[in-house]
């Protein structure tokens, strides 16, 4: 796509989107006209869409923000099209995708915004992501989904659960990616989760998993799963991870179940002759949080490159929080516990400005520790984290 015709794609979705209320309503102009006109297609949705509308609108305005940046977007969208095998999708649905979205941005643009050339760059601009994640389905050779049997459920906090599966077959997988997963008891309703170890040759995959308030899925996660029940995974999706015969020193900063994706990488790391010094800040509002110092301080224990700082906002553990019910938090190898904003205290270490750099953690969090570290100094370029939506 030439410049003009982004321009025309990313000033029409900014317009819309900018009204009061104007990605919600978007999103339920398109299911809307999706389900109506194409009703075939309702089954591949939940029957909930109130999560699904907001994640449409934030997908679309992370395609639209690096049009022009095929080294980021195109594997990004191969990515998003291996993933949608899991639901059967064929070329006439991402047609009627098309446009069905076409025609609610027509809607909401007016006829004075929209014009035969906008018309016409978004049906490029669609052919160009529909394109792209159509071929990139049609050359893979792994399954689109693989089917899991839960093999372990531990709750590590009354909001936080630790599960690991045995896989009918083996996913390769790179250490920092992400899947999604879909449980028996929440049919049609996929959820984003990261491995916390390397990819085995046995099959087995571990995914520690916080409760949302409020959530549909996370907390029958956490709350009600047992060993024996099968899980739906899909496609491998993501772009952290930390290349071979790399000199680029590395900063990683991690807040809750944020450290699965970080530790997944030292531990492939840690099968390398060299590696790079590597920092890793691991936060969380109170003590309790940090579940995972155990496994950590062995990891820093044996391998000399490796700093670790815990990072807490309480000095205390809730009053919740049954007494003696995670790991000890003194652990040989660890640097002492600071106390405070994460992302304030890292950018408070310098500017990292010789790092590569990656942030796991909530979207605030990860927006937060982004913009505190560019203040400091950090190159923009340098920061990687994976989509927020």
């Amino acid at each position: 796509m030439d410049s003009r015709t982004v321009a025309l794609i990313r000033t029409t979705f900014k317009s819309v989107a900018a009204e009061d209320g104007g990605p919600e309503k978007l999103a339920r102009s398109f299911y809307a006209i999706l389900f109506t006109e194409y009703p075939q297609v309702r089954d591949f949705f939940p029957a909930a869409l109130d999560a699904q509308r907001d994640r449409l609108v934030k997908a679309i305005a992370y395609v639209v923000d690096r049009l022009e940046e095929p080294d980021k977007l195109l594997p990004f969208l191969a990515q998003l099209g291996r993933d949608h095998r899991k639901y059967g999708v064929v070329a006439e649905h991402y047609a009627a995708v098309g446009k069905s979205l076409k025609s609610a941005l027509e809607a909401y643009a007016g006829t004075e915004l929209w014009t035969e050339e906008i018309s016409r760059a978004w049906d490029e601009g669609l052919a160009v992501i529909a394109g792209t994640m159509m071929e990139a389905a049609d050359q893979e050779s792994t399954p689109p989904v693989w089917t899991g049997t839960v093999i372990e459920h531990r709750e590590v906090l009354r909001n936080l659960a630790i599960v690991r599966l045995k896989l009918d077959q083996p996913i390769q997988y790179a250490a920092g990616q992400y899947m999604s997963v879909q449980i028996p008891s929440r049919p049609r309703m996929w959820r984003y989760l990261s491995p916390a170890i390397p990819a085995t040759p046995s099959g087995e995959i571990e995914f520690h998993i916080r409760g949302v308030t409020g959530g549909w899925v996370s907390p029958a996660m956490v709350g009600h799963t047992k060993v024996g029940e099968q899980w739906l995974i899909g496609s491998p999706l993501g772009g952290l991870g930390v290349p071979r015969n790399t000199r680029r020193k590395l900063l990683m900063v991690g807040c809750g179940t944020g450290i699965a994706p970080l530790r997944a990488q030292l531990m492939a790391m840690t099968q390398r002759r060299s590696n790079p010094k590597v920092d890793l800040f691991v936060g969380g509002h109170y003590p309790c949080d940090l579940y995972d110092l155990e496994i950590l301080s062995q990891l820093a224990l044996a391998n000399k490159w490796l700093t670790i700082t815990p990072v807490t906002e309480s000095n205390e553990d809730p009053w919740w929080q049954p007494a003696n019910s995670v790991e000890p938090r003194e652990h040989p190898g660890l640097q002492p516990r600071l106390v405070g904003q994460i992302g304030k205290i890292v950018a408070g270490f310098g500017s990292w400005s010789d790092r590569d750099v990656q942030i796991v953690g909530s979207p605030s969090m990860v927006q937060t520790t982004k913009f505190r570290l560019m203040a400091a100094g950090t190159p923009t370029a340098n920061i990687r984290h994976d989509p927020l939506f």
